[in-house]
């Protein structure tokens, strides 16, 4: 029988987690606490870090019990690197039409955020 992957365990509320990915204002490595649980099939985690840091909308994937961050420093596993390209990209302004914002772990096109810009210059705010 196939081996379940002990990433997709649901976290609840209250769990402690560690920061598999570095995310903006909070490095890998960061432990914190689960505060909030949202979605039905979409799961995502509002944590709490140990930092001061409180992120939203974050994925399971980014995120692993101590037990699990324990056996992935003992066993020397790497993250995937196609997240740090992305944020690579955008930190260089390079890639699809000028970078963006990196914001817990997804990228923010700088279309939009010139877009934003644009509107509420129009509105005077």
């Amino acid at each position: 029988m196939a081996k379940k992957d002990e990433s997709s365990e649901i976290l609840r509320k209250g769990d402690r987690v560690v920061l598999t990915t570095d995310l903006r204002e909070v490095p890998e490595g960061t432990e914190g606490k689960v505060v909030l649980v949202v979605g039905l099939s979409w799961i995502r985690y509002w944590v709490a870090f140990e930092n001061g840091v409180a992120v939203g909308s974050v994925n399971r994937k980014h995120l692993a019990t101590p037990a699990e961050w324990r056996r992935r420093l003992e066993r020397g596993d790497e993250v995937d690197g196609a997240e740090d390209e992305v944020a690579a990209e955008a930190d260089a302004g390079g890639g699809d039409g000028g970078g963006g914002y990196m914001h817990a772990g997804v990228l923010v096109p700088q279309l939009l955020i010139d877009r934003s810009k644009a509107a509420r210059e129009r509105l005077g705010a």
